[in-house]
């Protein structure tokens, strides 16, 4: 259990991070929550390495100057592989908690070896992903090392934090027949990872595309584990005034207010953040 008091920021370039959030208040039932939405700046998957650096860095440290915070969560693949090691450079005094594409739990739980990764193109082309996907195709039983076959998914989570139900469903059966196309018929992909924090709130459709046979993996759960590990030996700053979930967005925050009601069922408004 978390210490009561334990205040953590969460944010993302939109909603996707509300299921990282999700996982994080079901596992930490005593701690506050501050989600901020990059929605001014969306998507980070298909801005530069230096733009996505950039935005980071004034999100963490302006939230720092706001709010006493005992750790951080990068809900955000893409500001996770491309950001995640200047922040802890930067905020050696503060835990960082990141998020990454689930390789390793698809990897044990896949039988075909083949395993398809849907993420966006910063994310996969980011140095850190690409280590993560050697180290575990090298570190096989040598007989069967996993094969990932990667997807870049563009424009799918601009789609799905704009609510176009029409383009999200076009872009999904594109990029699951793409994944598909990928593998041998004798060996198709059995486990799907959803690299990016949006794709889990499209899991049912992506699922149907799939088919029942394929595993989806995401990163909520284990995400919200590792903050409680973290937060177990600290104690907590005081941030006695602040209430269990503060939503904040950078552009159109009755936006997220309405995504975090229809998804996560949470009333909570959302204010403007000016960053």
């Amino acid at each position: 259990m978390s210490h009561p008091g334990h205040t953590v920021g969460v944010f993302d370039s939109g909603v996707g991070g509300l299921s990282v959030l999700r996982a994080l208040l079901a596992e930490l039932p005593h701690a506050r929550f501050v989600y901020v939405a990059d929605r001014a700046y969306a998507p980070y998957g298909e801005r530069t390495a230096d733009e996505v650096t950039e935005r980071s860095q004034r999100i963490v440290a302006q939230l720092r100057r706001e709010t006493p915070l005992d750790a951080l969560v990068v809900a955000c693949n893409t500001a996770t592989a491309l950001s995640i090691d200047a922040l802890r450079h930067t905020h050696h005094d503060l835990p960082f908690v990141g998020v990454e594409p689930a390789l390793k739990p698809a990897a044990a739980l896949s039988r075909s070896r083949h395993i398809g990764v849907m993420a966006t193109r910063g994310t996969l082309a980011s140095a850190r992903y690409h280590k993560l996907q050697e180290r575990l195709e090298h570190a096989g039983d040598g007989a069967h090392p996993p094969h990932f076959h990667n997807q870049a998914c563009d424009g799918l989570a601009d789609a799905i934090e704009r609510g176009d139900q029409a383009l999200t469903g076009t872009l999904c059966e594109r990029y699951v027949a793409a994944l598909q196309q990928q593998t041998p018929a004798d060996a198709p992909i059995d486990t799907l990872v959803l690299g990016c924090t949006h794709y889990p709130f499209e899991a049912e459709l992506l699922q149907r595309l799939c088919g029942p046979s394929v595993r989806l993996v995401e990163t909520g759960a284990p995400v919200a584990r590792r903050t409680r590990e973290v937060l177990h030996e600290r104690s907590p700053l005081s941030c006695a005034a602040l209430p269990r979930l503060t939503l904040l967005s950078t552009s159109e925050p009755e936006a997220l207010g309405a995504v975090a009601r229809r998804w996560l069922g949470i009333e909570t408004p959302a204010a403007h953040w000016v960053c």
